[in-house]
């Protein structure tokens, strides 16, 4: 009987898919679809959202909360000091060990998130850009130059990327600048060199979109930022500021952020920090659902009451 049930277990894992990857726009509903098919499964839930890997706003960035994760083994949540430079390269090299951990336990990994370029190196690797030197970062975000600024000097050494991106990107626009600096070679060049083996082949895992009803969402969004705000979400703020992190770290420009410290010095009253956060995020979950419908192909999209199903015969 003991055999048996051996290799029952065994045939079962190997018809069952390598990974589940769940994206798609904040406030859809990802976590909860992720931590439910954990808990029917055994599986493992995988961050990736470049937020919530930071330890310092669990609130303000949607973390689990500490009674979820206890319902199931959770990864990559809250593991980075917000004062830290974090990449795509580190978040993969930490993905493909909690990979290899899942598989070692036998758990299913279940990767959740809204960060695209998380899921796009995961599933189809990386441009090999050398590691940006520290003297050079330092140097380029010592520059002082405000976001057109920055633009306006890209254009000038890397036109093609610097046509790309927003010129309110500030992050990005540094990162180009640094890989240039770095290099002599724009970040348009290195992104055509055909990218390392993906982590994750795409074919051996399910990858799920939920896909969501733009008004409705936009009511989610708000409904859930009010609900951080009892849960916290402007003392975390207040918290973080107090490190005085330099400017250019990622975590301050977390959704509300910016308003909380425009609030927190006196600029704007509470009510409209509340307002300015919930109409950003509204703007990035439009950006988020545009990004992934362009650059994920492959993906099933499906509304978040049809995933469940689609999940559990996925996964047999």
């Amino acid at each position: 009987m003991e055999t048996r049930k051996s290799e029952a277990d065994v045939t079962a894992r190997a018809a069952r898919p390598r990974a589940v990857l769940i994206a798609g726009p904040t406030a859809s509903g990802k976590s909860a679809l992720a931590l439910a098919l954990a808990e029917r499964t055994g599986g493992v839930v995988i961050n990736a959202d470049s937020m919530q890997v930071y330890r310092d706003l669990r609130v303000l960035s949607a973390r689990p909360t500490r009674e979820e994760e206890a319902r199931a083994p959770h990864r990559l949540y809250g593991h980075v000091d917000g004062g830290e430079d974090y990449s795509v390269a580190h978040w993969l090299e930490d993905a493909r060990a909690a990979l290899a951990e899942a598989e070692r336990e036998g758990r299913l990994p279940i990767f959740t998130g809204g960060t695209g370029l998380y899921f796009k190196a995961l599933t189809q690797g990386l441009s090999p850009i050398p590691a940006i030197p520290a003297d050079i970062r330092e140097r380029v975000r010592g520059l002082g130059l405000d976001a057109p600024a920055l633009h306006a000097r890209l254009g000038e050494v890397d036109p093609e990327t610097a046509a790309r991106l927003r010129p309110s990107d500030t992050q990005r626009l540094m990162r180009a600048l640094e890989v240039f600096e770095a290099t002599g070679r724009p970040l348009a060049r290195w992104q055509e060199t055909p990218p390392e083996a993906p982590v994750l082949a795409p074919e051996t895992s399910v990858r799920l979109f939920l896909a969501t009803d733009r008004t409705a969402l936009r009511a989610r969004i708000a409904e859930r930022f009010h609900a951080m705000m009892g849960e916290g979400a402007l003392e975390e703020a207040r918290a973080l500021l107090a490190r005085e992190l330099p400017a250019d770290r990622t975590l301050l420009k977390a959704h509300g952020m910016p308003w909380f410290a425009r609030h927190l010095a006196g600029e704007i009253p509470l009510d409209d920090a509340i307002e300015g956060a919930i109409l950003d995020t509204r703007h990035y979950a439009k950006r988020q659902d545009t990004w992934f419908r362009h650059q994920l192909a492959g993906w099933t999209a499906l509304p978040k009451e049809d995933a469940a199903g689609f999940l559990a015969e996925a996964v047999n």
